[in-house]
């Protein structure tokens, strides 16, 4: 593949609400440094290399881009680096945040917030994007207690006219169906890859049924999580991308995409030329052979 002339446009498209995007977008967690996320000590990345990426990532037709407030280093914030490099926005951007983590000034992390708190969260986010209104609001949850009284407070934000559309991230099947209830659930985020949870693959495959978009973080990075990805692929990997020409990373995206035309992917990089090479991934298409494998690897655990 020659990575600097494939779109997002290859990966194809879904639509998040009424809101189209291109499966392959764009996660902004790792822009605000250079090394680990979302730690105290984090290593502000250069602010002009953090606008550059963004800006050539619309250029290659990524039009679905994830932050959060809670996306920052000294110096630098996700959300404020979109507003630089992006405003005004195209009408085709779609900007996905979440709310309920918090972290204070320093970096460390605060209790989730409350359903009282969550419009703060909120506010925050349209502040440092510059918008008035947020295109997808995910409630980030931790455990697997109700999410009714909170979810609840975004769909009253979302009739106010602050949300036009409303998701879930890290969270159990029980609690999208205590969502929907309430209010329309047009996305779940939750960690998934190769060999990442395999035993929610009936949970992506029963959100697709359910016309839900379904967006794997750390499709890449895997048990590296904020790290990034770690150690060497494993052999079934290793083939693939070796007979595609491509690197493990982009095998692993792929594989991705593969799972529904629901899911979507949202790698995060600071490099462009890694940028260019997570876009190519949305035109790569793997073999049935090929996708047997990489399903036993995934049944296993990678």
């Amino acid at each position: 593949m020659t990575t600097e002339t494939i779109t997002a446009a290859a990966s194809g498209t879904w639509t998040l609400g009424d809101l189209p995007v291109h499966r392959i977008g764009f996660g902004s967690m790792r822009l605000p440094q250079t090394g680990e996320a979302l730690v105290e000590d984090a290593v502000p990345r250069d602010r002009e290399q953090a606008v550059a990426v963004l800006r050539r990532a619309v250029e290659f037709g990524v039009n679905h881009i994830d932050t959060a407030a809670f996306y920052f280093s000294p110096l630098r914030s996700a959300n404020e680096l979109i507003n630089r490099a992006l405003a005004p926005y195209g009408d085709d951007l779609v900007i996905a945040t979440k709310v309920g983590p918090a972290r204070d000034p320093r970096g460390r992390w605060l209790p989730h917030a409350t359903a009282e708190q969550l419009r703060g969260q909120v506010e925050e986010n349209l502040r440092q994007l510059g918008r008035d209104h947020l295109d997808v609001v995910n409630l980030r949850v931790v455990g697997t207690d109700s999410v009714a009284e909170r979810f609840g407070a975004l769909a009253e934000l979302r009739e106010a006219g602050l949300i036009r559309h409303l998701g879930l991230s890290n969270v159990h099947p029980h609690q999208v169906a205590e969502a929907r209830a309430i209010a329309p659930v047009v996305c779940v985020q939750n960690q998934y890859g190769i060999g990442v949870r395999p035993d929610h693959d009936d949970f992506v495959r029963e959100c697709g049924e359910q016309g839900i978009a379904y967006v794997p973080f750390y499709a890449i990075a895997g048990t590296g999580r904020e790290s990034g990805a770690t150690g060497g692929a494993d052999d079934e990997v290793l083939t693939v991308a070796r007979a595609h020409g491509v690197s493990p990373a982009q095998v692993r995206l792929a594989w991705t995409l593969h799972r529904g035309p629901h899911v979507l992917a949202i790698p995060g990089t600071g490099d462009p030329d890694h940028l260019a090479a997570n876009v190519a991934a949305g035109a790569l298409r793997l073999g049935e052979d090929e996708l047997a494998a990489l399903d036993a690897l995934h049944r296993r655990g990678a």
